[in-house]
């Protein structure tokens, strides 16, 4: 899609009033967490919600009684010396409830990324020790930010990666591209071993020589929120921008086995304007299916914050996939249909809380009934609800 076209398609789907759907909106489900970046439940769980914090320290909320307690403390594995660093993500086996194994995705002392395997116990899996962690991916960070963030099973069975560009700006040392190193990529191992991982057959790039077999696709820049549908198996991206463009990637189920998604000659669907960094579009690069401008305007913001589509108990959600913006704190969405991105809607009025006003979304999260629940990085959850 050309920019030109992009402009329109913006330009179309925000000239007309905006849409009202009655009785939805937001609550308030808890507060008074540090810095929070994610809130999920494991598969069969009705009564909890696992809350990570940034400085390494995973929360157990009981969403009946709001009774919060530590569920796993790894604080001292973790040294924060800028903002984009720290425990960032967390997966829960799909025999959580059964086996208690779950993955982290964090920063460690040294500022590198650390993918490790947990293994929970007691009453619900509801308690953890430190010591039970084992190292499973180790990979370098050569800069602070952009250390993606995102981890999740796929409906494949295996665990899924999403890893940034190794920081500073503009890619400097062009890793997205390189296929012999971890960064800017979406990476996919088999952790059905008891120790360890394995490779799985079909990951595209077992067989070619350098490159890190673990890789599926590549060519992102910081794919720091990222979902499947759970209905259709399609997959979500949401890729934070340079200077000028964020955008959302969309991966059709069964269908993105070494994709590569542009950057860093790429941002947005457009070449990157840094003279020396952008360039044509590599051969079979897949472009965005919504971009959005660097700005504070409504259609507008400096972080994107991908989400979910909506599967929820609410009818007229279904189908829906919700992002947000973190700096800019507007929340959106838009369906894909025949692999087009439509009806592009603005929910940020109408999921206005009673008191006060959703900031700093870092994350969107679904509890056991696929409810949607909006991660505020000022420690509020919010969960969308039908009025």
């Amino acid at each position: 899609m050309s920019r030109s076209l992009t402009a329109l398609c913006l330009s179309i789907a925000l000239s007309g009033l905006p849409v009202v759907h009655a009785k939805v909106g937001t609550e308030l489900l808890a507060e008074g967490f540090k810095q929070p970046v994610w809130a999920e439940s494991p598969k069969g769980e009705k009564d909890h919600l696992w809350v990570v914090e940034k400085a390494g320290i995973i929360k157990l909320l009981n969403v009946k009684s709001g009774d919060k307690s530590t569920f796993l403390d790894i604080s001292d594995l973790i040294k924060i010396k800028m903002n984009e660093q720290g425990l960032l993500g967390l997966a829960f086996d799909k025999d959580y409830l059964t086996n208690g194994r779950f993955y982290v995705y964090y920063t460690n002392v040294k500022g590198d990324t650390e993918i490790c395997r947990f293994t929970a116990h007691g009453e619900g899996k509801r308690e953890c020790k430190a010591s039970t962690r084992e190292q499973l991916l180790t990979f370098k960070q050569d800069f602070r930010n952009h250390n993606g963030g995102w981890i999740g099973f796929g409906p494949d069975g295996f665990l899924y990666i999403g890893t940034g560009d190794g920081g500073a700006a503009n890619d400097p040392k062009k890793y997205a591209q390189n296929l012999s190193s971890h960064l800017g990529k979406l990476l996919r191992i088999d952790v059905s071993p008891e120790k360890g991982y394995k490779i799985p057959n079909d990951n595209p790039f077992k067989s070619t020589a350098k490159a890190k077999p673990e890789i599926y696709a590549y060519g992102l820049r910081n794919p720091w929120r990222c979902s499947w549908d759970s209905k259709t198996g399609d997959f979500y991206i949401g890729d934070v921008g340079q200077n000028h463009w964020e955008e959302v990637n969309f991966m059709p189920a069964g269908k993105g086995s070494g994709a590569n998604y542009g950057w860093r000659m790429r941002e947005g669907n457009v070449e990157t304007p840094k003279k020396g960094v952008g360039g044509d579009k590599p051969k079979n690069a897949i472009d965005p299916v919504y971009v959005y401008k660097h700005g504070g305007g409504k259609d507008e913001g400096v972080s994107v914050t991908g989400g979910y589509v909506y599967r929820g108990p609410i009818q007229s959600l279904q189908g829906k996939y919700f992002f947000a913006d973190y700096a800019n704190p507007r929340i959106w969405s838009f369906e894909m249909k025949n692999g087009k991105m439509q009806n592009f809607e603005d929910w940020t009025d109408q999921f206005k809380p009673d008191s006060g006003s959703i900031s700093a979304i870092a994350s969107f999260g679904q509890d056991h009934e696929g409810n949607l629940l909006i991660v505020s990085h000022g420690g509020k959850i919010y969960q969308v609800v039908d009025q």
